[in-house]
Parts: structure tokens; sequence; C-alpha cells
């Protein structure tokens, strides 16, 4: 009886293992590439102590090791443990996003993961990998998207390591970048994606100004700088916000019965629009908004990045503002509690 139970159990571990082969293999995939990053990061106390080493790369160290000090002390972010290692690039991307949306709904694909759940995108270190993946999505029919990540976050897993071409960033962008990290290895919540990338993009705009107004001085150059890029980026986030709110209402006029081709035609429409809309706001960095799409019309999965990081940020604000009076470090204690 033991025996034949034992065959039985070994019988259904091999079917789950052949249904899963996939999921297996890109977890496996994902493992090597963060290995493979982890093992190849240098330390940053070697790199500052060499005598001979890179200046202007030392600075940009000490940089993000005085925004992580700022983080802790003026907004309650630990990051011990964090940001001790580089990880030299070349000027490369490393890891890629996908995503893919429903043609003719804005309802992302999702994929489930163990410790952070259900998310709506899906990271690959291979990005011959990532394109086959989005080939598939494209021949089912959805939306697709792939961009280049620039960091992430192991939620404290591992001593995450600086990323060497975050550092070409201006002062404002690294201190964004690094505090909206650091957010998401102190607040994280499962199956909550939306929640968790609204809250750390909206602690890494506005601890970014604090700590700039912090180091420079709030006339100064620096944060003249940032926040006219700041204004640029609402600007476009808003029109993209729009587009997403203009599109559900227009997907939902659409009849069951309608051609697959008078469902393009009318999307492919109001997308030409959209852009046309965007090419005529003025934006003090114009180069940056206008005429991107002159190639390719966005779609669907194009408009769901900004539901996914921008579109709770309001609320924030409001209750940044109206419940903790602006206090940035009593609202993320706020959140920490919610772990």
């Amino acid at each position: 009886m033991k025996k034949s139970l034992t065959h039985l159990f070994t019988a259904c571990l091999i079917l789950v293992l052949i249904a899963k082969r996939d999921f297996i293999s890109y977890l496996f995939m994902q493992g090597q590439g963060q290995f493979e990053v982890l093992w190849n990061a240098k330390s940053i106390e070697d790199l500052l102590n060499n005598e001979s080493g890179n200046e202007e790369l030392k600075l940009k160290i000490l940089l993000v090791e005085e925004i992580k000090s700022f983080a802790k002390t003026k907004l309650g972010l630990e990051s011990e443990g964090l940001y001790e290692t580089i990880y030299e690039q070349n000027g490369e991307d490393i890891l890629w996003n996908l995503t893919a949306c429903e043609p003719y709904a804005l309802t992302s694909v999702e994929w489930t993961f163990p410790i952070v759940g259900s998310v709506s995108y899906k990271g690959f270190f291979d990005i011959d990998r990532a394109k086959r993946e989005e080939q598939e999505l494209k021949e089912s029919g959805f939306d697709t998207r792939i961009r280049p990540v620039n960091a992430w976050s192991t939620l404290g897993w591992f001593s995450d390591p600086i990323l060497s071409k975050n550092l070409s960033r201006s002062e404002g962008d690294i201190a964004e970048l690094f505090i909206h990290e650091i957010t998401h290895a102190n607040v994280f919540l499962k199956d909550s994606l939306i929640f968790n990338e609204n809250l750390a993009s909206f602690v890494g705009e506005h601890g970014a100004m604090m700590f700039l107004e912090t180091r420079f001085g709030i006339g100064s150059k620096e944060v003249k700088k940032y926040a006219q890029s700041e204004n640029d980026s609402k600007t476009f986030i808003d029109h993209c916000l729009k587009g997403v709110s203009e599109l559900d209402s227009l997907y939902k006029t659409f009849p069951k019965e309608m051609s697959i081709a008078k469902k393009d035609s009318l999307k492919n429409l109001y997308m030409a629009n959209w852009v046309d809309r965007l090419d005529s706001i003025p934006f003090h960095d114009e180069l940056a908004y206008h005429g991107r799409f002159e190639e390719k019309l966005p779609n669907n999965a194009f408009f769901m990045a900004f539901d996914r990081y921008d579109s709770k940020k309001e609320a924030f604000s409001q209750q940044l503002k109206n419940e903790f009076q602006n206090d940035l470090k009593a609202f993320i204690s706020f959140y920490k509690k919610q772990n």
C-alpha cells in the first residue's frame, strides 16, 4: 500500500512539474539573472577607498549614501543592507518588463508569483525570451509592451545593488529613484500592485523634492530643474490618465456584435487624436514629449502603466495634506503599519 502511494505521489509530482515547466524555467532564469547581478556587484566601500578610482563615480555613490541617510532620518525609511554594492551595466539595460492588456478593455494580464502575489508585469533578464513571450501574447490578441527596468527591489530579501546606469541621472532623479525603491523595501502589500507602485512613486517624488531643498536650498537651480521636470511629467501623466478614462468610456460603447475591424478603426482613431492633442500641449522640455509616437501609436498596455504607477497619487496628495498636515514622515509611518 505504501509503495503504491509513493508511486502515486511521484506520478502526481511529475505531472505537476510537466504542467509547470515553463513557470519553473522562468523562475530559474530570473534567479540566475538576479544571482549574476549580485555576484558581480562590487563593494562601494572598496571603490570609495580606491585612490585611483573614478572621482565622478565616487561623488555619485556618496550622493546615494546621502539619500539613504536622508530617507532614514527625515522619512523614517530603513535601508540597512541596501545599496552597499554597485553593478556595472556598461551602459546596457539588463532587465525588462513585459505587460499585456485586453485589446478592447482596460484589463491587464496578471501573473502570480511567490511572496508578491498577483502582478500585472513580468520581468525578464533575457530580452529574447521576453520578446518570444510577447509574441505569444500578441498572437492571442493582447496589446503588449516591453520596456527596460531602471531599478527593482527584492523587498529586503537580498542586498540590492546600485545599478551604474542610474548614476548618470540628475540629483533629483537619483533621489526619486532610490527613495521609490527604498519605499518598496519598507511598505509592500501582497496582491496590491497598484497601491504599492503608486505609493512608492508618490513618496519618491515628494521625498526627492525634500532632499533637494535640504541639500541645495529652496531656490537652488537643482530644485528649479527638478520642479520643471516634475511639472512636465505631471502634465504628461494627466494627459495619459485622461486617456485611460476616455478609452474606458469608448470601449464600453462597443456592442458585442461589433466587428474587430470596426473596433480597431475606432480605437486607432482615438489613439491618433490623443497623440495630436499631446503634441499641442506646451512642455518645458518639448523634445521629451512631442513626436514620441511618430512611428507607432500607443496601445492599451501603454496606458495601463499610468494606472499602475500614477492613478492614486492625487488621493495620496490629499491625504498627506488633510490627514498629516504635509508631514511626509508621519504619512509613511502610517502605511508602514499596514504591512
